[in-house]
């Protein structure tokens, strides 16, 4: 199959043109030249574009993901790294689940205001003690479910 040019790959991988010549500047992936003034790039780009929204999705950092691959290009990904990125996506995932049951039950909750739901007093003293997960914020571990 032949080169594809930057739009090409834009179009297929459903990234901006300026996120590829910034894949490019990190390393992460590399033109087989140009043709006129558009970079060109081995169709096999896609399947590592693939890769590296899989590992933006997951959470890793643009470096991290450049770690996962050999100087051939080829993916070389450490097991017990995936293992702890995918235990840290499980305690998102239960932060989660908290905050929208909480949300939830705030919603329907009896109490003439949401300053006076218990769960959602709860849910605020986990907040400001640092337990539960808000958006811009670190937690600490040990939140249990409303």
């Amino acid at each position: 199959m032949p080169d594809l040019d930057i739009a090409e790959v834009a179009r297929r991988a459903k990234v901006p043109a300026s996120t590829l010549r910034y894949y490019e500047e990190k390393g992460l992936i590399a033109p087989t030249g140009r043709r006129g003034l558009r970079r060109q790039y081995d169709p096999d780009v896609l399947e590592r574009l693939a890769l590296i929204a899989i590992g933006r999705s997951a959470g890793f950092s643009l470096d991290e993901i450049a770690r996962m691959f050999a100087p051939d290009g080829r993916p070389r990904i450490d097991p017990r790294t995936l293992l702890d990125k995918a235990d840290e996506l499980d305690r998102t995932i239960t932060e989660l689940a908290v905050l929208r049951d909480s949300l939830r039950h705030t919603a329907a909750c009896p109490a003439p205001s949401h300053m006076e739901c218990p769960t959602f007093r709860r849910m605020l003293g986990a907040v400001v003690s640092g337990a539960l997960a808000v958006p811009g914020r670190r937690a600490r571990r040990g939140l249990s479910r409303p």
